[in-house]
């Protein structure tokens, strides 16, 4: 099935099928995603976290930089860079594979490590250079594209920094994607257009790095090019003379 064929497939199946769908990614390739409820088991993914998580820990991706500080053992500091496969060499213990950790993880991976070379070894991450924050807006906005998040910023800011909502975009149908795991995104529907009617935010979701909105197409706009000409008067409000 082609990409954006396959793209289209699951943002409808999202939207169709309920407020929170998780998407998986197969392993074999980009070309055939799966789709479950969010109330259906994840494999291997344990608990996944919720939407309403306001502080995540940042986590590590190819490319960042980080020197390696050892109180103890200063021979051993060292800058690294986490390759393209996730790993970065460490000095006098080989290749460890640190992508999608937290700091916290890495800095326990490295303790854990190096024990077995150094007694109880007292290590510091000092982060150099990484992926600054971001989130994507896609579809039917003023100003499709990525941008950088700063700070505590929801859905309907998000929406608001991209141009906002346009003539044709479907308020009802909002959709929030968000990767849980290395495997599986979870997606959430949210009616945009009950929410600020009803002056209710509970569920304008804070954002955070990676998230995309995506704004589909309303049904009006959706047909407004493809009237039949015989049926156009259905579609045009009667005059008054």
């Amino acid at each position: 099935m082609p990409r954006n064929l396959t793209a289209c497939l699951v943002i409808a199946l999202v939207i169709q099928g309920g407020s929170s769908l998780l998407i998986s990614q197969n392993a074999q390739g980009p070309s055939a995603p799966s789709v479950t409820t969010a109330d259906s088991q994840v494999p291997d993914s344990g608990k996944t976290p919720g939407f309403q998580e306001r502080y995540p820990r940042y986590q590590l991706l190819p490319g960042d930089t980080m020197d390696l500080v050892f109180e103890y053992s200063p021979e051993f500091n060292q800058t690294v860079t986490i390759q393209p496969d996730g790993y970065i060499s460490l000095r006098g213990i080989g290749d460890v594979h640190v992508s999608s950790e937290t700091l916290p993880q890495l800095v326990t991976t490295l303790q854990n490590d190096y024990s077995k070379i150094l007694n109880k070894p007292a290590i510091s991450v000092l982060m150099k250079d990484f992926e600054r924050p971001y989130f994507i807006v896609n579809g039917w906005v003023g100003h499709p594209g990525k941008y950088t998040l700063h700070g505590e910023t929801t859905v309907t800011e998000g929406l608001a920094l991209a141009g906002g909502l346009t003539e044709k975009s479907k308020h009802s149908q909002v959709v929030l994607f968000r990767r849980v795991s290395s495997q599986w995104t979870e997606a959430k529907v949210m009616n945009v257009k009950e929410m600020l009617k009803d002056r209710n935010l509970s569920e304008d979701f804070v954002l955070r790095p990676g998230d995309m909105i995506y704004v589909p197409q309303n049904t009006i706009s959706k047909i407004q090019r493809y009237i039949p000409t015989a049926n156009m008067a259905a579609y045009v409000a009667p005059q008054t003379f």
